[in-house]
C-alpha cells in the first residue's frame, strides 16, 4: 500500500462531468489499496470570475478581501469532489487549508507556508477516508485566511506530500507531462520520461508553464517524488527526481533537456553611462526600490575612466515604468546619457545537466542562430543553462532550429 497526494487543476475539475471523472481516477488508486489525499484547484475560469467580480466594485481592493473572496474557488470544488467520491461509494471528506492545518505566514495574495499539522489528516486516512483538500490557501496565525498565488494549488500538493512523507505526489493536468519545448510552438517536442528538480526548477523560472517554481523547490528541498500527468488520458507522465541516474544508460542521455522561451521581456540600455565604480547600483538601486525585478545585465567594456553602455530585461509589463523611471531619476543623476529601449524582444534557453560536463554546448548554439540570421542581443549562462535575447519574430524559428540542431525531435530521445 502506498501514499499518494494527487493534485488536480481547474481544467481537470472544469465541470460536473470532469469531476465525476477525476472520482473514478481517485477510486481505481484506492481500489488498489493505496491511500490517498486529493488536493483541488478551484473550477477553471473561477478565479477570473471572482477576480472580475471584485474589481467592478473596487479597483483596488484589499488583499485580505481578495483572499477571502478567491479561497472560495476551492470551497466549492472540494465539496463537490467529496460528493462525487461519496456517490460511487468511496468514503471521503472535504477539507479547506485552514481545516487541515496549513499554516502560513500573512502575506495576503503571495503567502508562505510555514508549517502543516497531519494529525487529523492521517486519522481521516487511517479511517479509510479520501481526504479532499483545497489547494493555493492556509490560514495564519491570527485566523486570516491566506492565498499563496497563482498556481499555488501545485505548492499545496508537495507540500502536502513532504509532511506526511507520501510515496509520490501526481500533478494531473491537461498535458501528458513535461515536454523539451511547448508543442505548441514546436511540432515535434517530445515528452520527456525524466528530469531533474534543477532542470525543472530552469524551465519554470524561463517560461514553462507546466509547474509553479515554489512546488518544484518544495519537492527538492523534502525530496518529494512528483510526477506530472494528463487528466484526460493514461500514460507515465513524466517523473521530476532529485537527481539524475548515474547507470550506464545515462552516459546516453541528451546534452539538453529542454528549450524554455518567453516574450515577456522588454530591454534597456543606457549609453554613455560613466565606467566608474558604483554606477551600476545607481542605476539599478532605484529600480529595486520600485518592486521591479531585472534579468539580464550587460556591462560593456570601456578603457578606464572612459564611458560605457548598460543593458539590462525587465519584465514586459514593467517596461514603461522603468523607462519614465530612468528618464527622471537615474538620467539625471548620472548627469546623462542616451536612453533606448525595445520591448520586442524574446528569451531563448537551452537548459540541460549534460552542459557541466561537455563543451560546446553555447558555440553550437550561436551557430545554429547565425545560420538562421537570427541576430543574438544579449548572452547569459549558469551550469546547466544558456539564454539568449533575440528578436521576437525570430523566436519560433529559433526554438525549432535549436530543437532539431540538439536532438529533441527525436522520439527515443527518452531514457527509462
Amino acid at each position: 500500500m502506498a501514499l499518494y497526494v494527487q493534485k488536480f487543476g481547474g481544467t481537470s475539475v472544469g465541470s460536473v462531468e470532469r469531476i465525476k471523472a477525476v472520482a473514478e481516477k481517485v477510486k481505481g488508486f484506492r481500489d488498489q489499496g493505496h491511500q490517498v489525499v486529493v488536493v483541488v484547484s478551484a473550477m477553471s475560469g473561477e478565479t477570473n470570475r471572482l477576480t472580475d467580480m471584485a474589481q467592478a466594485l473596487n479597483d483596488d481592493p484589499a488583499p485580505r478581501e481578495m483572499d477571502m473572496l478567491l479561497s472560495t474557488g476551492e470551497q466549492v470544488t472540494i465539496s463537490l469532489l467529496a460528493m462525487a467520491l461519496q456517490q460511487i461509494g468511496v468514503p471521503a471528506t472535504s477539507h479547506t487549508g485552514a481545516q487541515v492545518g496549513i499554516h502560513t505566514d500573512s502575506a495576503y495574495t503571495k503567502a508562505r507556508i510555514q508549517r502543516i499539522e497531519t494529525e487529523d489528516l492521517k486519522a481521516d486516512l487511517d479511517a479509510g477516508q479520501v481526504v479532499v483538500v483545497a489547494g493555493f490557501q492556509g490560514v495564519d496565525e491570527d485566523g486570516n485566511i491566506t492565498t499563496l498565488g497563482r498556481g499555488g494549488s501545485d505548492t499545496t500538493g508537495v507540500a502536502l506530500a513532504a509532511a506526511l512523507g507520501a510515496d509520490e505526489c501526481q500533478i494531473y493536468t491537461d498535458v501528458d507531462g513535461v515536454y523539451t519545448t511547448d508543442p505548441r510552438v514546436c511540432s515535434k517536442a517530445q515528452r520527456l520520461t525524466s528530469i531533474t528538480v534543477e532542470e525543472m526548477l530552469e524551465l519554470a523560472s524561463l517560461g514553462s508553464k507546466v509547474l509553479q517554481i515554489r512546488a518544484v523547490e518544495f519537492a527538492g528541498k523534502y525530496n518529494v517524488p512528483l510526477r506530472v500527468l494528463s487528466s484526460f488520458e493514461d500514460g507515465p507522465g513524466t517523473l521530476i527526481v532529485a537527481e539524475a541516474d548515474q547507470d550506464e544508460d545515462a552516459m546516453e542521455e541528451p546534452l539538453i533537456s529542454g528549450i524554455a522561451f518567453t516574450k515577456n521581456e522588454a530591454k534597456l540600455t543606457l549609453l554613455n553611462t560613466p565606467d566608474v565604480p558604483g554606477v551600476a547600483s545607481r542605476i539599478l538601486g532605484p529600480i529595486a526600490d520600485a518592486n521591479i525585478e531585472v534579468d539580464m545585465i550587460v556591462q560593456n567594456v570601456a578603457p578606464a575612466g572612459d564611458y560605457t553602455d548598460f543593458t539590462f530585461t525587465v519584465a514586459k509589463g514593467d517596461y514603461k515604468a522603468t523607462k519614465k523611471l530612468l528618464e527622471e531619476t537615474v538620467i539625471p543623476d548620472l548627469g546623462g546619457g542616451e536612453l533606448r529601449g525595445d520591448d520586442n524582444i524574446a528569451k531563448v534557453s537551452l537548459v540541460g545537466v549534460g552542459m557541466r560536463s561537455h563543451a560546446g554546448v553555447a558555440s553550437k548554439m550561436f551557430r545554429v542562430l547565425a545560420d538562421e540570421n537570427v541576430n543574438i542581443r544579449m548572452v547569459s549562462t549558469s551550469e546547466i543553462k544558456i539564454s539568449v535575447v533575440i528578436d521576437e519574430k525570430h523566436m519560433e524559428l529559433a526554438v525549432n532550429a535549436l530543437h532539431k540542431a540538439f536532438g529533441l525531435d527525436k522520439a527515443d530521445i527518452e531514457s527509462e
